[in-house]
């Protein structure tokens, strides 16, 4: 199977079907797309450029003394963002699944040049690579996809081919031990956040795969006694471990640790129901939450926007999971499968610890709100994400 516009089954037209009624056919693109998940994330998206603006638009110390500095990026972003997803789509899921290897080579030299002096270290985290000209990468987001495809190629290989009903326990964890190099690696910057993320994508990859529930059980028992080992021989950095042990107890030190938990749920809490208007809240125009254009932008939304903004950014995020999860179902090769599930539980688990963060019932982890958090990593990863989404619909059959 190649890529390109002929695998979405829209050639072979005559003059009599041009214009509309070609681009509306029921095999046309334009009526196969998933347009839910694809509106959902646009409007994600321009909501998301809302509250960026309003969070930095006063903060001259990081918009360079221009108001509209991290709006005109987040825009540009976005707009690279939807190339890329543009580009997923022409080439298609199953043409990129011979260039995975590659793309996993790749993924990992970036990750490990982070851990060079070409690496740099931004909020606590050693997990960026400064480009110059005020961009930067961060590599960990793009590794999210590579292990879902690169685990994906594994586990399905011999199940699409008729070999097996499902993986065995040899695939199994070759699949893992994919997984495991660039985990390791991340967790050495230290980016907890994004592990914890990619321990997720592992057990949702796991469980589609239709792979033992023993590995699943047993992944999760292991994760648990490997966390206990990690903070008792000291791996977690100092400000790690306060993040967590304010959670645990957020009047810990309400001015040091707990600061950036009790600003964000005071922000939220004083929103009501519709919040006290765009541009108009007081935590945000004051500049009392920290980070709130990236790891904190839900608390502009709850403040100015109210409990119906917060509502909204949550309806549009389990839209794009309902239609992915519809996707994976629907899909006719275990592959395909396997990557939509990998991306359902990478959004769900991202979006539910960002949200649940400033809400105060998950650990701070500095990891970013899906489409809404200012960030070109993030931002290209997600948008990268929908594109396999839509060649996964795309490539069914006409009667799916």
């Amino acid at each position: 199977m190649t890529g390109g516009v002929n695998s979405f089954h829209v050639s072979g037209y005559g003059p009599e079907r041009a214009g509309w009624t070609r681009l509306f056919a029921r095999d046309s693109l334009a009526r196969r797309l998933d347009w839910p998940i694809l509106l959902a994330a646009i409007a994600l998206s321009l909501l998301g450029s809302l509250l960026v603006f309003s969070a930095t638009r006063n903060r001259t110390e990081i918009n360079q003394g221009d108001p509209y500095y991290f709006l005109v990026r987040h825009w540009l972003n976005t707009g690279i963002g939807l190339a890329l997803m543009i580009a997923m789509l022409w080439l298609g899921h199953r043409a990129l699944r011979t260039a995975v290897p590659v793309l996993y080579g790749l993924s990992v030299m970036l990750i490990l040049l982070v851990l060079t002096p070409l690496g740099s270290t931004i909020n606590g985290a050693h997990s960026w690579i400064k480009l110059g000209g005020g961009f930067s990468i961060q590599p960990s987001e793009f590794v999210k996809l590579t292990i879902i495809l690169g685990m994906a190629v594994l586990l399905a290989a011999r199940v699409d081919a008729g070999d097996k009903a499902y993986p065995d326990h040899r695939t199994v964890l070759q699949a893992l031990g994919l997984a495991a190099v660039p985990m390791l690696v991340v967790m050495l910057m230290p980016d907890l956040g994004s592990v914890m993320v990619m321990v997720v994508i592992v057990l949702g990859v796991l469980l589609a795969s239709g792979a033992s529930n023993r590995w699943v059980f047993g992944l999760i028992g292991t994760g648990a006694i490997g966390a206990i080992t990690v903070w008792q021989l000291g791996v977690l950095d100092e400000y790690q471990i306060n993040r967590f042990a304010a959670f645990a107890n957020p009047e810990l030190d309400p001015a040091g640790v707990g600061y950036n938990t009790n600003q964000a749920r005071i922000a939220i809490g004083s929103g009501g129901l519709t919040g006290s208007g765009l541009f108009e809240g007081s935590q945000t125009t004051g500049q009392f939450v920290p980070e709130q254009q990236t790891d904190f932008v839900f608390t502009v939304a709850g403040e100015e926007l109210g409990f119906v903004g917060g509502g909204l950014i949550i309806v549009l995020l389990g839209v794009i999971l309902w239609r992915a999860c519809r996707i994976a179902r629907d899909t006719t090769d275990l592959y395909g499968t396997i990557v939509a599930a990998g991306i359902v539980a990478w959004f769900a688990f991202q979006s539910f610890e960002n949200i649940g963060m400033t809400l105060g019932i998950m650990p701070v982890t500095g990891l970013p709100l899906p489409f809404v958090s200012y960030g070109g990593s993030s931002m290209f990863a997600v948008w990268l994400a929908v594109g396999l989404l839509q060649s996964i619909r795309l490539q069914r059959p006409l009667s799916a």
